[in-house]
């Protein structure tokens, strides 16, 4: 099974391909990095055609696919997961989502309980609890940075962009990775699917959890004759 993993939910544009068979597990084929908050529609279609030419793999060889659904602001975060679902519907292939809090917090490894901030924008982050690396205790929420540490236990490690944006409150040491890894993101979907008990995979839809700045304009107001 070929898995090609990538995510946009963050400053991250992260691709990475796997191939994955049941008992020998999973092999990275390649991956591609890069951070860039104004570009996710510019590097995100050549970063997975780059890692699909060097890998030596076509399109029509993929068994699924993996992105990243956030929570992340709108503008990036629905780059990923558009390419995700046309990709999925053209190659008639499954396209599982994860939550981003999870593939950072898989990356960490860690096997004692700590929290994910990322980077929410308006003096705000997006955050998750987890008891290890494999458990997701509470969340994904957004809101300000003290909402992470509320009723957590003392000196609780807080890894993430958002973390390292706000040291004052979340700490000043500890705080990689911060931001996620589409290598992460593979291994975490193929464990899943291997049916190991890790967070579980998701829709491919957007874990915006508040409304974009964008709003409709509303009815026009009517005047009144002088």
């Amino acid at each position: 099974m070929l898995v090609l993993a990538f995510d946009t939910a963050t400053a991250a544009i992260t691709v990475a391909l796997y191939e994955w068979t049941p008992g020998e597990g999973a092999v990275p084929r390649g991956a591609a990095e890069a951070v860039d908050r104004r570009r996710h529609t510019e590097l995100l279609t050549p970063s997975i055609a780059q890692v699909m030419a060097d890998a030596g793999a076509a399109p029509e060889d993929l068994s699924a696919i993996a992105v990243g659904v956030g929570p992340g602001p709108y503008t990036g975060l629905r780059v990923g997961l558009v390419t995700a679902r046309a990709m999925g519907d053209a190659l008639n292939v499954p396209v599982h989502g994860v939550c981003t809090l999870d593939v950072i917090a898989w990356a960490t490894g860690r096997d004692q309980p700590f929290a994910v901030a990322t980077d929410a924008r308006r003096k705000e982050v997006y955050w998750a609890r987890y008891a290890s690396h494999r458990t997701r205790l509470t969340g994904p929420a957004v809101g300000p940075p003290p909402d992470v540490l509320e009723g957590a236990p003392q000196g609780l490690p807080v890894v993430g962009e958002g973390a390292a944006l706000y040291p004052e409150v979340l700490g000043a040491f500890g705080h990689e990775p911060q931001l996620p890894t589409a290598t992460a993101l593979a291994e975490l979907a193929i464990a899943r699917l291997a049916g190991l008990k890790v967070p579980a995979l998701l829709p491919p839809e957007p874990l915006y959890l508040r409304r974009p700045d964008a709003k409709e304009p509303g009815p026009r107001k009517k005047v009144t004759p002088s």
